[in-house]
C-alpha cells in the first residue's frame, strides 16, 4: 500500500516529529490537533468552546487537504483536560458532524501539550 503524507498551511504545523495526517489506502489517520491558530501558532484565547472550535477547524482543514470532510470520519479520540467540560465540548464538537457523528472515545487526561484544554484526532475512510 502507498503511504501519503497530508500537509496543509490551513492547520498548525507539527510541533514535534510527526505529520498532520497520513493516508494509507482508503484510510486517513490524523495526528491529534490542539487549539493552535495555524497563522500564528498561538493557542487561541477563550475557554473550552473557543479551543474546541479551533481544534475542529484544524481537523477539518486537514481532512479537506486529503480530499475528505466530516462525513468521512469514522472514529475520533478526544482528550479533555477537565471532564467537567464534556457538555460544552460536545456542543461545539457535534456542530461539525451534522450528518451523523462517528464512533468516539473521550477521556480526561492529566495534561495536554502546551497546557491546552482539548485535543482531538480522527480516522477517516474513503470509499
Amino acid at each position: 500500500m502507498t503511504k501519503t503524507i497530508i500537509a496543509t498551511e490551513h492547520a498548525p504545523a507539527a510541533i514535534g516529529p510527526y505529520v498532520q495526517a497520513t493516508r494509507v489506502g482508503n484510510m486517513l489517520f490524523t495526528s491529534g490537533q490542539i487549539p493552535l491558530d495555524p497563522a500564528t501558532m498561538d493557542i487561541v484565547a477563550g475557554g473550552i468552546e473557543a479551543q474546541t472550535k479551533q481544534v475542529m477547524d484544524n481537523l477539518m482543514a486537514i481532512l479537506a487537504a486529503a480530499g475528505a470532510d466530516a462525513t468521512h470520519v469514522v472514529k475520533t479520540t478526544c482528550y479533555l483536560k477537565d471532564i467537567n467540560d464534556f457538555l460544552r465540548f460536545n456542543e461545539v464538537y457535534a456542530s461539525y458532524f451534522t450528518l451523523g457523528a462517528p464512533a468516539r472515545s473521550c477521556v480526561e487526561v492529566a495534561r495536554l501539550p502546551k497546557d491546552v484544554l482539548v485535543e482531538v484526532e480522527a480516522i477517516a475512510y474513503f470509499d
